[in-house]
C-alpha cells in the first residue's frame, strides 16, 4: 500500500463524502501508570523512588514490554524481564477493572460515527488481553468491527504497519480514514500510514503531539475543534 507524506484536512475540515473509517487508538495509559509505579518501587527501581508520570511519557508510554525489558530491567535475564512485565500486565488488568473510564465525549462520537456509517478500527500496542478487557469495560465490542494488535504485526508502532493492515482489513485507502491517537508513537505510526492524525491530549503534552506531526489536539471528544473539523454537529 502507498502512502502519503502527512495529508491535511482541507481548509481544517475533514471532507464527510469522502471520509469513510475512523481508527482508534485505546487509551489505558492512567492504569498502566500506576502499575508500573506499584511494581517498579517494589524492586527498588529509582532507588525505591516512585516514578513520575513524566517519567511514565518519556521512558515508557512509547514502547511495548519487550523493549522495556531492555530499557527498564537491563541487569536482569530477559525470562525473569518478561514475567516481571507479564505481572505488570495482570496488575493493569485489575486496576482497569477498578478505574478505567470513557473520554469525555466518547458516546456521543461513537454514536456520530455509527449515524454516518463509518467504519471503525481500535489498533493499538497493548497486548489483546488488555486491549479486549478496555474495549468490553467500555462497552465497545459491537462498535470496533476490527481490533489490530502491534505485537501481532511485523513491527508495532511508532512503524505504519498496524493502521496499514487495520486499512487492509477494512478494505480502504489512507484517503478515506483519519486516526485518533494519544501518544508520539502513536502519532508517528498514523502519519507514516499516510493519514492524518487527532491528538489526544490526555496524557501527553499538546506540543509533543503536534511536534509529532498531529493535524490538531483535542482535550477530549466533546472538544468544539473537533466537531468544527468534522464540520458537523454533535
Amino acid at each position: 500500500m502507498s502512502v502519503s507524506s502527512n495529508p491535511q484536512p482541507v481548509d481544517g475540515k475533514y471532507s464527510l463524502a469522502s471520509l469513510k473509517a475512523i481508527l482508534f487508538d485505546i487509551d489505558g495509559t492512567l492504569c498502566h501508570y500506576y502499575a508500573f509505579r506499584e511494581m517498579l518501587q517494589e524492586i527498588d527501581f529509582n532507588g525505591g523512588i516512585p516514578i513520575i508520570e513524566e517519567f511514565l511519557i518519556k521512558k515508557i508510554s512509547e514502547m511495548h514490554n519487550e523493549e522495556l525489558c531492555k530499557v527498564l530491567l537491563p541487569d536482569w535475564d530477559l525470562q525473569r524481564a518478561r514475567k516481571f512485565m507479564e505481572d505488570k500486565e495482570d496488575l493493569f488488568r485489575r486496576l482497569a477493572a477498578k478505574q478505567l473510564k470513557p473520554v469525555q465525549g466518547l458516546r456521543n462520537l461513537c454514536k456520530w460515527i455509527e449515524e454516518h456509517g463509518l467504519k471503525r478500527a481500535a489498533v493499538t500496542n497493548a497486548p489483546r488481553p488488555n486491549a479486549e478487557l478496555i474495549i468490553t469495560m467500555l462497552d465497545l465490542t459491537n462498535f470496533f468491527e476490527i481490533l489490530v494488535i502491534g505485537n501481532e504485526c511485523d513491527r508495532a508502532k511508532p512503524f505504519p504497519d498496524p493502521y496499514i493492515k487495520a486499512l487492509q482489513a477494512l478494505e480502504l485507502s489512507y484517503e478515506h480514514a483519519f486516526v485518533f491517537e494519544h501518544s508520539v508513537s502513536g502519532v508517528k505510526a498514523g502519519i507514516a500510514a499516510g493519514m492524518p492524525v487527532v491528538g489526544l491530549g490526555t496524557r501527553n503534552p499538546e506540543k509533543l503531539l503536534l511536534d509529532a506531526g498531529a493535524s490538531f489536539v483535542i482535550k477530549d471528544f466533546d472538544d468544539p475543534k473537533l466537531w468544527t473539523a468534522l464540520g458537523d454537529n454533535q
